[in-house]
């Protein structure tokens, strides 16, 4: 028997209270995206009070603005990541039952979208309240990988979105009979990648230290843009790699495709994931949004001293 580790005891729900004959209940996953959203929050306020790593020492916005801001971030990580999950997930299933689209306690939702829906979101207060948008955006991408992180740990302790079957010594035996379903030719408890601690790591902790060190120490939010478009492209590549390691939807899965690609390059070379389709854009535009803003605020550095 390889060695593996158990599926440690801990309820999906943080509490809950009945009153009246219903049932309320505080959930880990709703606990993260409120914990990562004021984590968020608290750090957009540090930066814009620190003037001096802004262009030309001012900051894009005050606090109060990103308060407001915070009820349109909001809005788009739930709005986006809801619509994001029902159209490149499950659209079928959710054109049979629309209904099903409000029950967002149930889960389903799409970093993708999610990530769409901020975007349009920060555009919006952005244009009403004149704020430049690219240094808004570069303040969003630091205070999102927390958010990210407390996230995927919440999907570990939910025992959802487990990786493929591996004998690895830290593989996680998760419950649930499609958890425990590693195929005929698996001849002992079924385990696997702990994928959303991997990606827990790599979109939260990694990223963040990188997006943190590039602001702090090397003054990338001088240059406006750079910043989100690291962090674009720090989580596509994330996203890409864990998806070697991650069970697919099992919506993807078929008979003859059984590693659940929607790309397939042929039974022997494999395919791409949903996942890893949706994250290649992310690598490029991210790539190409950080060169485009590093050369820009080069040139617009260096104009006073030309003309002089």
């Amino acid at each position: 028997m390889h060695g593996y580790i158990p599926f440690p005891d801990i309820s999906p729900e943080v509490f809950s209270v009945t009153i009246g004959g219903y049932s309320f209940a505080l959930r880990w996953y709703a606990l993260a995206y409120i914990t990562g959203i004021l984590i968020g929050w608290r750090m957009v306020v540090g930066l814009v009070k620190t003037p001096r790593l802004w262009p030309a020492g001012q900051a894009p916005m005050v606090p109060r603005q990103v308060e407001d801001l915070l009820t349109y971030v909001i809005l788009g990580v739930v709005l986006g990541g809801r619509i994001g999950y029902v159209l490149f997930y499950d659209l079928p299933y959710y054109l049979k039952s629309p209904i099903h689209i409000l029950e967002v306690w149930h889960g389903g939702m799409s970093f993708h979208g999610g990530f769409l829906g901020v975007a349009l979101a920060l555009t919006l207060y952005c244009r009403a309240q004149k704020i430049p948008l690219l240094s808004a955006a570069d303040a969003l991408a630091v205070a999102t990988p927390p958010g990210l992180m407390l996230g995927r740990i919440a999907n570990f302790i939910n025992g959802e979105l487990w990786g493929l079957p591996s004998h690895l010594p830290w593989a996680v035996a998760f419950p649930g009979p499609e958890a425990q379903n590693c195929g005929p030719d698996w001849l002992t408890i079924c385990t696997r990648h702990p994928s959303q601690i991997y990606e827990a790591l790599m979109e939260g902790v990694i990223l963040g230290l990188v997006l943190l060190y590039v602001v702090w120490r090397r003054g990338w939010l001088k240059y406006p843009g750079s910043t989100a478009g690291l962090f674009f492209a720090g989580y596509g590549l994330a996203r890409f790699i864990v998806e070697f390691f991650r069970q697919a939807d099992p919506q993807f899965i078929t008979s003859t495709d059984p590693a659940g690609n929607v790309i397939s390059f042929g039974h022997h070379l494999g395919g791409l994931s949903m996942g890893q389709v949706l994250s290649l854009p992310m690598i490029a535009v991210g790539l190409g949004v950080v060169f485009w803003a590093r050369r820009r605020g080069k040139r617009l550095a260096a104009a006073p001293r030309e003309q002089a």
